[in-house]
């Protein structure tokens, strides 16, 4: 499906990144999942950049259950906001430092205050909130740079995030790099994730959608039964 996965757990995820920090290798991450497959579908350089990526995980249920119909050994899912909110918590522990880019101002500044008062020793070296124009780049990579980070997490959307960290990454100098999408929203409490029992039965999206109908119809519905004709069309090809 034009793209690739890392079929790792959490831990071994973890664990990778844990590699990546100490070798001081800049290196981008990317989660995958129905909307972003679909985007790669038709966007050739999105394509390019996520094929990219050392590592690829799983972030959505509807990735599980592709892999399955196309016979694919996949761990588990790995979502992309329980990874950045696990490796805050590796980041205290190990010493790692961060940069939070994206969101709102009040939103960033909320999560810095919150990840702060959780982890008496995390070191956040650096934040900005993700309104700027290009103009602004030079002078925020510079920011970042210079920030001596080991981490950085950005909340973006795709593809935008995925084409802002492709551009800067060797120009950053930070070993990891993660966009974490809406996450710094669901840390501020801004947007209410799925309970876990929805997010246990592959029902993340549909309670995402229950929230926003209007704004989430789009990506969700059309998406996901686009997605579905996308699996059975590479299933079909492999036989």
């Amino acid at each position: 499906m034009n793209t690739y996965v890392n079929a790792i757990s959490m831990e071994e995820t973890i664990s990778e990144i844990e590699k990546i920090i100490e070798k001081k290798k800049t290196t981008q991450h990317v989660v995958i999942n129905a909307s972003k497959v679909n985007l790669m579908e038709k966007d050739p350089k999105l394509r390019k950049i996520v094929n990219s990526c050392p590592l690829i995980n799983a972030d959505g249920a509807s990735i599980v259950w592709a892999a399955k119909r196309l016979g694919i050994p996949l761990k588990e899912r790995v979502t992309g906001c329980d990874l950045f909110q696990k490796l805050v918590a590796v980041a205290e522990k190990k010493g790692y430092k961060i940069y939070l880019f994206g969101a709102k101002e009040e939103v960033v500044k909320k999560v810095k205050s919150i990840f702060e008062e959780k982890y008496p020793d995390i070191q956040i070296v650096g934040y900005r909130n993700g309104y700027f124009t290009e103009a602004d780049e030079p002078e925020i990579v510079k920011d970042m740079a210079e920030s001596g980070a080991d981490m950085m997490f950005v909340a973006f959307s795709s593809p935008k995030k995925e084409y802002w960290v492709n551009k800067y990454i060797k120009q950053l100098r930070i070993p990891f790099v993660m966009g974490v999408g809406g996450s710094f929203d669901i840390v501020a409490g801004v947007t209410e994730r799925a309970p876990k029992w929805w997010q246990d039965h592959g029902l993340e999206w549909l309670y995402r959608f229950i929230q926003e109908p209007r704004r989430m119809w789009k990506r969700y519905i059309i998406g996901n039964a686009k997605f579905v004709a996308l699996t059975y069309k590479y299933k079909f090809k492999k036989q």
